[in-house]
């Protein structure tokens, strides 16, 4: 039973991003280009017909898709109809993106082959796929039906947003210091471990308290945490938050993946700003970013955002998201994440498990902190190289370890093109 989003297949992605950097002559790829890069759609996909096609992708009821693949197209570009939900209001203009006048040719080495990316999306349980660079649009794609219009879903995606409203929040003097307690904002959780984590402990997914991950376990924390916030439990996040309450380390110990320290900062965000985080997001991102259509995020029974999951966005809006980033946080010449707080992120980053991976504010990292990762379940990713202004925006169906490697190879072998 997997509900939400854990770390195994990110480990792989940034560990085999390492290792790829250097294949580059392995790698054959041509500038020229054959298709215009406009949108393009298709209504098939890989085992479309396992994916619910003849009967139209059905969405099914809330958690069905867990387990039945016939209802998990359907569900996950309609997932905040089937659990309350809270809108992030697009701005009245939206900023137009740029778009490249034809797609350029990607070839790509993966197991013995040689690939293209048509042949990636003919392997792959993409719902949707968009390369961009700078400002402008190289590539996107949808399968399964799906269309630019569909709100597709995060998944943890979700918790780097999180991290990025902290650092604005930060800078806007609503949140003093990343040094403070989390206590100090929710005091409902005073005498609890979490509440006794400094916020920076949180952010870095090292706050030592203990808590399984295990998307596996239908018993483990991370699925009895989504059970009892997007199923609507009377005491919501606070509440769910509160079983979990064993220290096993000191804050900022050592690294150890937990959708409730994100939770945690949901709670203290909310506090801080005296806002839902959806109408902090909306302010502070979807309208300075030119989003071009609303966002939506699932809420627990008290009207809490469940932050370490669940915002549900187009496409081009998750990559005008990517593309601020690879901006170093501005976007159209305005400061939208304060660039000393995504320093800050990647020279705070921790060691994981692996040496090649690090973590740093609810971003995944590579070695170098030179590039990263926004990652959520079954294959949802926004891939970032701020020098080279490129990002790589993925939704999906499905994405394990060998779905996640060939990607890898795909995300370096465009990142040899640009260079």
């Amino acid at each position: 039973m997997r509900l939400f989003g854990g770390c195994a297949v990110a480990v792989f992605a940034v560990m085999l991003d390492a290792i790829l950097l250097d294949l580059h002559q392995a790698v054959a790829l041509e500038a020229s280009a054959v298709q215009n890069a406009s949108p393009r759609f298709r209504d098939d996909g890989p085992n479309a017909d396992d994916f619910g096609r003849k009967d139209g992708y059905p969405i099914c009821a809330r958690w069905a898709y867990i387990n039945d693949t016939h209802c998990r197209v359907g569900a996950f570009s309609h997932h905040d109809t089937l659990f309350p939900a809270r809108t992030i209001a697009a701005p009245t203009q939206p900023v137009p993106l740029a778009r490249a006048p034809s797609e350029p040719i990607i070839r790509y080495r993966f197991n013995g082959l040689e690939l293209t990316l048509d042949e990636y999306l003919n392997r792959q349980p993409v719902t949707g796929f968009l390369i961009a660079k700078d400002d402008t649009v190289l590539v996107e794609r949808y399968q399964y039906g799906h269309t630019d219009t569909d709100r597709m879903a995060s998944f943890s995606m979700a918790k780097s947003v999180v991290g990025l409203l902290i650092g604005i929040a930060v800078h806007d003097g609503a949140i003093h210091s990343v040094d403070d307690l989390a206590e100090t904002y929710v005091p409902d959780l005073k005498d609890t471990e979490y509440g006794r984590t400094p916020i920076k402990a949180l952010l870095q997914m090292a706050s030592g308290v203990a808590f399984s991950e295990d998307d596996d376990n239908p018993k483990s924390d991370g699925n009895t945490l989504a059970r009892l916030t997007l199923g609507q439990d009377p005491a919501g996040s606070l509440g769910a938050l509160k079983q979990f309450n064993t220290r096993r380390s000191p804050p900022g110990a050592r690294f150890y993946y937990a959708s409730s320290e994100t939770e945690v900062l949901g709670l203290v965000l909310a506090a801080a700003t005296k806002r839902t985080l959806s109408d902090y997001a909306a302010e502070r991102l979807w309208r300075p970013l030119g989003a071009e259509a609303d966002a939506t995020w699932i809420i627990d029974a008290t009207g809490q955002e469940v932050a370490f999951g669940f915002i549900n966005a187009v496409l081009r809006d998750w990559a005008r998201l990517g593309l601020m980033l690879a901006h170093r946080g501005s976007w159209q010449g305005r400061s939208v994440v304060p660039e000393e707080w995504l320093a800050a992120s990647a020279r705070d980053a921790i060691p994981t498990d692996l040496p090649i991976q690090k973590y740093g504010y609810q971003i995944r990292y590579s070695a170098d902190t030179k590039r990263f990762l926004l990652r959520g379940i079954r294959g949802q990713n926004v891939f970032v190289d701020p020098d080279l202004k490129l990002v790589l925006v993925q939704t999906a169906v499905g994405g394990g370890e060998p779905e996640a490697l060939e990607t890898l190879a795909l995300w370096t072998a465009l990142r040899a093109l640009v260079h």
